[in-house]
């Protein structure tokens, strides 16, 4: 077992043991809505079906760590139960009164790909579980060809809720925010700004960022925290940083990657969620591999760790932590957000069904098994 692993289960003994309280952050939280309407609890298929990527199996070195992902409750699912009906990206807000609001990206499979979000749907929910529809943004509305990942935050500092999203704006892909809103439920589609924006390549061909999407915002440390894809080709994971949450700056080299391109991850290495622990962050990433088939789509979910919010000590480098149990075409565990509710660590993830739909899951991990 590398170093790194053995840290890795060390500090998710730490993740467990102790509920450091929450940061704001763009949490996520749900029951069945969709295709479903009740709540599904489900378990794993045996753990010899779970797939093995490259030379190390996905369970062996992590222990039993993947088995505390071997159930999961259904919490929104696609509108349709078919292939490429997609319900995923979770962000959720939990407020300090027990209401929880999450904001996911609903998607179909009639336009190409890169505009296949039709829809910002909001929800609100007093048990984190149960999720009531109460608001949509469609792409129309904006209007864009389509919505990729949004980030849902209730703004410490204001009192009210920011929502941001990507996709195409203009041109090029871009991280975009609507205006403030008392409650999620209010947000308007028609003032959607761009905030973090591509630059085109210098004339001595550094490679900055393109484009930017998918974006998993936070207030810690006293500022706004944006990790972000940024596209230059393939997409890799960028950091900004701002004052009030509307101009942002970035942070460190703007061509430089938090993570590299390698390992599992020599294809994409992207941001998922930061989870606060007391003494840093556990800092969960996604990515994938040159090797596998369908690279662009097939995304699995590793694990690092970083005290200041933007050096990341990789804690999976050979072998990702997780991926879909319940595998179709690819085995996609992706856009997953991480946040403690009470001694509960609760995970929030867009995961594939067997048929190549997608739907977001609920893992709810004590502080301990006995």
């Amino acid at each position: 077992m590398r170093t790194s692993s053995r840290f890795g289960l060390v500090l998710w003994a730490v993740t467990l043991g102790s509920n450091p309280g929450r940061a704001e952050s763009t949490s996520a939280v749900a029951q069945p809505v969709g295709a479903n309407a009740a709540a599904l609890t489900q378990a794993a298929p045996a753990a010899a079906n779970l797939p093995a990527y490259g030379p190390v199996p996905l369970s062996r070195w992590a222990g039993s760590i993947p088995a505390r992902f071997d159930t999961w409750e259904v919490v929104v699912a696609p509108d349709r139960d078919e292939a490429e009906w997609w319900a995923g990206a979770p962000s959720v807000v939990l407020e300090e009164t027990g209401t929880f609001w999450l904001a996911a990206r609903m998607r179909s499979p009639e336009r190409p790909k890169g505009q296949r979000g039709y829809e910002l749907r909001l929800f609100r929910s007093d048990d984190g579980v149960r999720f009531t529809k109460v608001h949509s943004l469609r792409r129309e509305q904006v209007p864009l060809p389509g919505f990729e990942r949004p980030a849902l935050l209730h703004d410490p500092v204001t009192g009210r809720f920011k929502l941001y999203a990507c996709g195409p704006l203009k041109e090029d892909w871009c991280i975009f925010k609507f205006a403030d809103a008392d409650r999620p439920d209010q947000f308007d589609p028609r003032t959607a700004r761009p905030v973090i924006e591509g630059r085109p390549l210098d004339r001595e061909g550094v490679p900055f960022p393109t484009g930017y999407k998918d974006p998993v915002i936070l207030h810690a440390e006293g500022v706004y925290h944006c990790f972000v894809i940024g596209v230059f080709r393939l997409e890799r994971l960028y950091h900004f940083t701002s004052r009030d949450g509307e101009v942002w700056e970035p942070v460190g080299d703007r061509a430089r990657s938090l993570l590299d391109l390698a390992g599992w991850h020599s294809f994409f290495v992207r941001p998922a969620s930061v989870v606060p622990l007391g003494v840093g962050y556990l800092f969960v990433y996604e990515g994938s591999d040159l090797s596998w088939p369908d690279p662009v789509y097939n995304i699995a979910t590793g694990l690092g760790f970083t005290f200041d919010l933007h050096h990341i000590t990789d804690l999976t480098p050979d072998a990702p932590l997780l991926v879909s149990p319940t595998p179709g075409r690819l085995h996609v565990w992706r856009y997953s957000h991480w946040l403690w509710v009470n001694d509960q660590l609760w995970v929030y993830a867009e995961v594939e069904k067997p048929n190549g739909a997608h739907e977001i899951r609920l893992f709810r991990l004590p502080r301990s098994r006995s």
